[in-house]
């Protein structure tokens, strides 16, 4: 297995930026969620030029400052979990990872000990 492929079998959009913010992979069901702006062909397209504000002025914040940013949102009725993370290329902040899940209707939520 290629060091992606496996993002082809979950049921997750997965997008990956590089450290400059220039997309540098998606999974199909990424490309299928961006079809309307270009899907695959956004591939070396920089992120910040895809994102309306606030988004974008968030993305530089996390392509400045690498940490976790992680949302809900809904559109047209399918709520997604969005989880930005920073990755990294031997101990380097090499650019972002992005996954978007859809969330069921009822999400069961637990609190452990």
């Amino acid at each position: 297995m290629n060091s992606m492929e496996w993002s082809e079998s979950v049921p997750v959009a997965v997008t990956v930026c590089d450290a400059d913010g220039v997309i540098v992979y998606m999974n199909e069901k990424s490309a299928a969620a961006f079809t309307k702006y270009g899907g695959k062909a956004l591939v070396g397209k920089n992120l910040l030029d895809c994102h309306p504000e606030p988004a974008r002025t968030r993305l530089r914040e996390l392509l400045a400052e690498p940490k976790v940013n992680a949302y809900t949102i809904e559109k047209n009725g399918v709520r997604k979990l969005i989880h930005q993370a920073p990755w990294y290329d031997g101990g380097a902040f090499a650019g972002l990872v992005e996954l978007s899940i859809e969330l069921p209707p009822e999400l069961p939520h637990f609190v452990r000990k």
